[in-house]
């Protein structure tokens, strides 16, 4: 009590945020959770029904199917988005123009920028079959069209690529920062050992970027059952069994079909299954030893 009093005017400065965060996080989410257990009507008695709304998700079929989308679209570009954007850095660590270096950080880091709506757009135009670059390209080595948003074959894949090249920028400057804050008798010292290059960024770069894999892997992870901006904006009829994903389930239920109940569920267990796979990655990764 003493050191709340000492530092009373700090907490009073507190106050504004913290009614920020009841008003507009914990109180939506606490209303959530009240009405995923309840047969919610807009009109009328809302009685509560237990769990019955998560079993009604749980044994949905159409649920199943979006869950294993998720899982292969939020696995590949955990990888892509990964890997990429780490090899990019490594790469651009060894221009020696800093002219080109910083060139090529702006060019990449632009996508990050723009919303899914025109990077989808973007991407609709260069992949469409009749006028798309992608497939202009294609013909000219003699190859047929391809309809890359219309055939379940490589809607995935598309989504996987869009989204690497999307985010690529974003990460790799954060694999730059990092490397940049690599003591540089590191390297002298690797170099006075005979080190080649290769060898220096094996042993000396790739261990010292450890902390930023660790916060890299960690933002990736929680992303994966989130996805929806991209999926809302790229899907279509043709492919939607390919690619919708959990939080379209939830979209189309609570506000196509107005089953709220149901739909607050799905998200709940969204959030549950992200708790999950969070707790067993920053286990796997020591995520809390540095």
């Amino acid at each position: 009590m003493k050191a709340i009093f000492k530092y009373k005017t700090l907490y009073f400065m507190m106050l504004p945020i913290l009614a920020y965060f009841l008003i507009f996080s914990f109180y939506p989410l606490a209303r959530g959770l009240v009405i995923s257990i309840q047969d919610y009507r807009l009109i009328g008695d809302r009685p509560f029904i237990g769990i019955d709304n998560y079993l009604s998700v749980l044994k949905d079929p159409a649920f199943w199917e979006v869950f294993q989308n998720t899982i292969v679209i939020g696995a590949g570009s955990f990888i892509i988005n990964f890997l990429l954007p780490l090899i990019l850095a490594l790469s651009l660590n060894e221009v020696a123009s800093a002219w080109f270096k910083k060139m090529t950080q702006m060019i990449v880091y632009l996508p990050h920028l723009f919303s899914w709506v025109v990077v989808g757009g973007m991407w609709t135009l260069l992949l469409s079959p009749d006028t798309g670059i992608v497939n202009q390209i294609i013909q000219l080595f003699g190859g047929q069209p391809v309809g890359f948003l219309s055939s379940d074959r490589y809607a995935r894949s598309v989504m996987i690529l869009t989204s690497g090249w999307k985010e690529m920028g974003y990460t790799c400057i954060m694999y730059l920062a990092a490397i940049v804050n690599i003591n540089p008798s590191l390297y002298e010292a690797a170099s006075m050992d005979g080190a080649s290059r290769w060898q220096r960024i094996r042993y000396v770069t790739i261990p010292m970027l450890r902390s930023t894999m660790k916060v890299v892997i960690m933002l990736n992870v929680l992303g994966i059952l989130r996805l929806f901006d991209q999926i809302f904006v790229m899907s279509n009829g043709a492919i939607a069994n390919k690619v919708d994903v959990i939080m379209m389930y939830t979209y189309q239920k609570g506000i196509l079909e107005f089953s709220v109940g149901p739909a607050t569920a799905a998200g709940f267990l969204v959030i549950m299954a992200t708790f999950a796979l969070t707790y067993v990655t920053r286990a796997v990764i020591r995520y809390d030893e540095g």
